[in-house]
């Protein structure tokens, strides 16, 4: 039994997004992120995917892209994104992405890279954030192509 549970704690250590995380600190600039979450530029193609998976980013069940028109249930609720590449720098799109109450108080967008603070959050996730600083990256690159 003790092994059993010495090796679910080793394992629980070694998933990272499996177990809860540290405290996200955000390093917030002039309501942005400037520093990219993981040292390096997301893709594009991975963040589209983030953006349409419904257990993930889930942005089309709010949001309206008219390049992804052929995609089903296209949200009302969130503004267009339409041209969000021209309305918002790089650092900006970042913090949206990873807690959009720090520039839009009212919001009831998510805060995908958060995890503490928040409420009603179901127990198995308390601690997690929604996306890691990858998939966050990856949104952002994805976001940067609509122009």
């Amino acid at each position: 039994m003790r092994r059993s549970l010495a090796a679910a704690f080793a394992l629980c250590l070694s998933a990272g997004s499996a177990c809860a995380q540290e405290p996200i600190k955000l390093d917030v600039v002039n309501d942005a992120l400037p520093k990219s979450l993981t040292g390096a530029p997301g893709s594009p193609d991975a963040g589209k995917k983030v953006f349409l998976t419904r257990t993930l980013g889930n942005c089309l069940a709010c949001h309206q892209v008219t390049s992804l028109k052929s995609e089903d249930f296209h949200g009302e609720f969130g503004p267009s994104l339409d041209g969000v590449a021209g309305r918002y720098t790089e650092a900006q799109l970042r913090l949206i992405i990873a807690d959009p109450k720090r520039i839009f108080t009212d919001t009831v967008m998510p805060a995908f890279f958060r995890n503490e603070g928040l409420s009603r959050v179901r127990p198995e996730f308390v601690g997690k954030s929604i996306l890691t600083a990858a998939q966050v990256e990856d949104v952002v690159a994805y976001l940067k192509t609509l122009n």
